[in-house]
C-alpha cells in the first residue's frame, strides 16, 4: 500500500518526536553520562550527512539558480545565529549572567551536553526545544513534498540528532528542580509541535510550491549550524588521542548511515 505524503509526515513526525524523548529519557534513567558524547558525535555526522548529500543538492535542484539556493542557505545560518543570539540575550537578561561568556552548551536550540547549566532555566529550554520541534516538522514536511526519500533521510538526520539534544534537556530540567515524571511529560508534550508544524506547513506549501526550496535551504542551514556552532566545539573539550579517533569514527558512521539510508529507501518504496 502506498503511503500519501500528510501520511509520511505524520508517522514520521509523531515517531521522531516520541522515540527520541523516550530514547533520551530511557539514557538519563539508565544514568550512563558517557553515552551522552557518543550519540552527540554519531548525530554530528547525520546532520553533515543528511545537510551536504540529501538536502543541499536537492535545494539547489529545486532553486531557480545555484547562486540563489546558496543565498537561502546564507541566510538560514544567519537567522540561526540570530535566533540563538536573542535566546541567550534573553537568558542573560533574566539570570543576571552580564561579563560571563556563554558555554557552547548554552545555546537557543537547547542541544545541551549535560546538566551542569546552571543559567538555564527549565522553562526556557521547553519554550526553545518545542519552536525547534515545530520547525522540523515544517522541515520534514518540505522534504515529503519533494519526495518520500528525501523526507525519510531527512526524518532520520532529525531524529539522530534530536536524541541527544533530549538527553541534555532532560538532564538540564532534573538540574532544575523537575521530578524525572514532569521532565518526561513536558518533553513529550514539546515533541508534539514537530506534528503540529508538520501538518500545518503540509498545507500551507502545497499551496505554495515556490517556498519549498527556501525551506529545503533553511532546513540544511539548520542542520550546518547545529553541526558546527553547537555541537562539535563541545567534541573540542576532550583532546586525547583515543577521544578524537572515537570522535571521527562517529562522525563517519553518521554520515555513512544516512548514506545508505537513501538506497535503501528508495528499495524499500520500490
Amino acid at each position: 500500500m502506498t503511503m500519501t505524503p500528510i501520511a509520511w509526515i505524520v508517522l514520521m513526525s509523531l515517531a521522531g518526536g516520541l522515540l527520541s524523548v523516550l530514547v533520551a529519557s530511557g539514557i538519563s534513567y539508565a544514568a550512563r553520562p558517557h553515552w551522552v558524547p557518543v550519540l552527540i558525535s554519531y548525530a554530528i555526522g547525520a546532520l553533515l550527512g543528511a545537510s551536504f548529500l540529501e538536502v543541499l543538492p536537492h535545494a539547489i535542484e529545486a532553486a531557480e539558480s545555484p547562486e540563489k539556493a546558496a543565498m537561502n542557505i546564507l541566510a538560514g545560518i544567519l537567522l540561526f545565529f540570530v535566533l540563538e543570539k536573542l535566546v541567550l540575550w534573553r537568558h542573560c537578561h533574566d539570570e543576571g549572567c552580564a561579563g560571563h561568556e556563554p558555554h557552547s552548551h548554552q545555546h537557543g536550540h537547547g542541544h545541551g551536553h549535560g546538566g551542569h547549566d546552571h543559567g538555564r532555566s527549565g522553562l526556557l529550554i521547553l519554550v526553545g526545544d518545542t519552536f525547534h520541534n515545530f520547525v522540523d516538522g515544517v522541515l520534514i514536511a518540505a522534504a515529503f513534498v519533494e519526495s518520500t526519500p528525501l523526507g525519510i533521510v531527512t526524518a532520520l538526520a532529525i531524529i539522530a540528532h534530536e536524541i541527544p539534544q533530549e538527553l541534555g534537556d532532560f538532564l538540564i530540567l532534573l538540574h532544575s528542580g523537575y521530578s524525572r515524571r514532569k521532565a518526561l511529560a513536558f518533553n513529550l508534550l514539546s515533541s508534539l509541535a514537530t506534528l503540529v508544524g508538520g501538518i500545518l506547513a503540509y498545507f500551507a506549501l502545497s499551496h505554495m510550491q515556490q517556498l519549498v526550496p527556501v525551506f529545503l535551504a533553511l532546513a540544511a542551514a539548520s542542520m550546518i549550524y547545529v553541526a558546527v556552532a553547537d555541537l562539535i566545539p563541545g567534541l573540542h573539550k576532550r583532546t586525547e588521542l583515543r577521544a578524537t579517533a572515537q570522535q571521527v569514527l562517529l562522525i563517519a558512521a553518521g554520515i555513512a548511515s544516512i548514506a545508505l539510508a537513501h538506497p535503501l529507501a528508495e528499495r524499500a518504496l520500490g
